[in-house]
């Protein structure tokens, strides 16, 4: 691992760290529904909201709910939000602001971006400036950007009251949660970002596609596809090209920078261009590709310290952010490393120590010139530690070890910092198991803040750990095993097994990015991958707001000197490891068939 690595993951985690925690104080101000200072004057308009969606008010602050009324809401708010995305695309041909023209877009296709923006995914089997118009960009795929973050942040919020409640009935009000998350966090840090994409390069207009004339003509080579859009294959299997060329590039426009700024700060990842983060119109130089990693990790590393103040102990918030750093700083490096190593294949033969790829450092493959191998990697290890799926980088051209390292990230349940909201809640679902298996160790019931975790907790606890694995791993089994799954594969053997692993682990984790070597966008890939989405957000969120209301309605015991402290370096040994074993339990099978087995391949010659 290279100095420039080391230096850009400190001076990162420290900016991150300056950052977050001063805005740990408006998230606490937000959950807590006291007013917010500077923003009295979206008071108003906060309580204007309320009363046009008859939502009940006392004393200015809306009527709690309790955790089937809170579920029932939050299931109905995304049900209705992915019926319309669905009906945008379905006729978006008709619809103003499509300079392009573009055609409404299939049935399968819309069904799988309808789940995947309302679940915080993104995952997107379209090529963005090629299928959608500025209208549903804006107002189906941005704005689901806003309500899938804030429906994070909701069930965050929620859970943190059911450990701080004393014998509560109510968990909150999730309309009141989305609108306060919306309101006076992700528009104003979006409108902030927004200016600052834009002053860099970022584009944002209404503008119909630009063609130009090419200095010289070029000539490409691109995979031949069928009537059905898949990759034709030769006798070998193998996949057949064809070389066309062209004087004149078409260049896309748009409303780039505002969807930009809250895909990152959402965590949300979907990309305007197909070639997303490593698009010069998306993400220009260092500085923006440096300030999107931060926007990525910010509202998640800024819900840690929220926590710790909401519950009244500070220490609880340091612990699980230090649990998240160590984890995520281990295998960043894991990552870093790996693609600062040339190729097993190039020293085999004995290349001079001149060549191109050794020159860079490393890996070049599949990475932007403009960032190279430092700020590509630890773009890969944030956005997969993250749901995010916004990619700089190619993770399809990885070597094994470093390609296996993003799927890992994702893999362990999106809790290393993780998504909006769901980082959290999620780590504290692994600190509820952490606390009760130190609990069977010794003898004594299991406690967390002062909140008995008995067996209701701990079996919605167990599906909302397990339910992921058993997507991803039932999901790849059944792609492996149908034509219609193997038709996708671009690449034979175990990369070929990565892709799908990787794409239903990103899927069912609702990440969203992709190994990019699987031609997805299939009725079968759209309808499985929506399938895995849509039960890996609501199946585990519904479980975790059970959680809440059951603890709300305990009573808060106090610490004796029987209590198990949950704030020194013990607990977070645990519970890293517990989050390690959960991981290594449920994926090392499959990643041994993957990443594993291929990158022994890379040395037998």
């Amino acid at each position: 691992m290279s100095m420039q690595s080391i230096i850009l993951l400190a001076v990162f985690l420290l900016v991150l760290l300056a950052l977050a925690y001063p805005l740990a104080s408006i998230l606490t101000r937000v959950g807590q529904g006291g007013a917010v200072p500077g923003m009295g004057w979206l008071g108003k308009l906060e309580q204007l909201m309320y009363r046009l969606a008859g939502v009940p008010v006392q004393q200015d602050v809306a009527v709690g709910q309790s955790w089937k009324a809170y579920a029932l809401s939050l299931m109905l708010f995304n049900g209705i939000g992915a019926l319309f995305v669905y009906a945008l695309q379905r006729v978006q041909q008709w619809l103003p602001l499509n300079p392009q023209g573009l055609a409404n877009i299939s049935p399968d296709s819309s069904f799988n971006t309808a789940i995947s923006f309302v679940a915080n995914t993104n995952w997107q089997g379209y090529s963005g400036e090629q299928t959608m118009s500025y209208l549903t960009q804006m107002l189906a795929l941005t704005c689901q950007n806003f309500f899938s973050a804030a429906t994070g942040m909701a069930v965050a919020y929620a859970l943190i009251r059911g450990f701080s409640a004393r014998s509560a009935s109510a968990i909150g009000n999730f309309w009141a949660d989305v609108t306060r998350s919306t309101l006076y966090v992700l528009l104003p840090l979006s409108l902030v970002f927004a200016v600052f994409l834009g002053s860099q390069g970022v584009i944002q207009n209404f503008s119909a596609y630009q063609e130009v004339s090419l200095m010289d003509p070029v000539t490409y080579t691109q995979p031949k596809t069928g009537a059905d859009g898949q990759p034709v294959l030769d006798a070998k299997g193998q996949p057949v090209t064809e070389t066309l060329s062209t004087d004149k590039q078409l260049i896309a426009m748009g409303p780039v920078a505002s969807q930009e700024a809250i895909k990152m700060l959402g965590t949300n990842g979907g990309g305007f261009f197909n070639a997303n983060s490593a698009h010069p119109y998306e993400n220009p130089n260092a500085l923006t590709n440096f300030f999107q990693m931060i926007a990525i990790f910010l509202i998640p590393a800024a819900l840690c310290f929220t926590f710790g103040r909401m519950v009244g102990d500070r220490r609880q918030g340091w612990a699980v952010l230090a649990a998240m750093s160590v984890l995520f700083v281990a295998l960043t490096v894991v990552v870093m490393s790996a693609e600062q190593q040339a190729h097993p294949l190039l020293q085999a033969m004995n290349v001079d120590q001149s060549s191109s790829a050794l020159q860079s450092g490393g890996y070049m493959e599949g990475k932007e010139t403009r960032f190279g191998i430092s700020a590509s990697t630890l773009f890969a290890a944030v956005t997969t530690a993250a749901s995010c799926g916004a990619v700089n980088a190619m993770h399809d051209s990885f070597l094994p070890l470093g390609g296996m390292v993003p799927m890992l990230l994702i893999q362990f349940g999106e809790v290393i910092f993780g998504g909006v909201g769901s980082g959290l809640y999620g780590m504290l679902i692994f600190a509820i198991m952490a606390v009760f298996i130190a609990g069977l160790m010794i003898g004594r019931t299991p406690e967390y803040l002062g909140k008995k975790i008995q067996s209701y907790e701990m079996k919605m606890t167990s599906i909302a750990i397990l339910v992921t694995p058993t997507l991803v791993l039932a999901g790849t089994a059944i792609a492996v095993l149908c034509d219609a799954g193997k038709a996708g594969i671009a690449n034979p053997g175990a990369h070929g097994f990565s892709e799908i692993l990787y794409a239903f682990s990103s899927a069912a984790n609702n990440n969203g990015s992709a190994f990019a070597g699987l031609s997805a966008n299939t009725p079968f890939y759209n309808v499985m991958l929506g399938i895995a989405m849509w039960f890996g957000r609501f199946a585990m969120i519904i479980p975790i707001l059970a959680i809440a209301g059951s603890l709300a309605a305990k009573q808060r015991l106090e610490a004796n000197a029987g209590t198990m402290p949950t704030h020194g370096p013990i607990f977070i040994g645990l519970l890293i490891a517990v989050v390690a074993l959960v991981g290594v339990l449920n994926y090392v099978p499959a990643l041994a068939l993957g990443p594993v087995v291929e990158h022994l391949q890379l040395f037998v010659h």
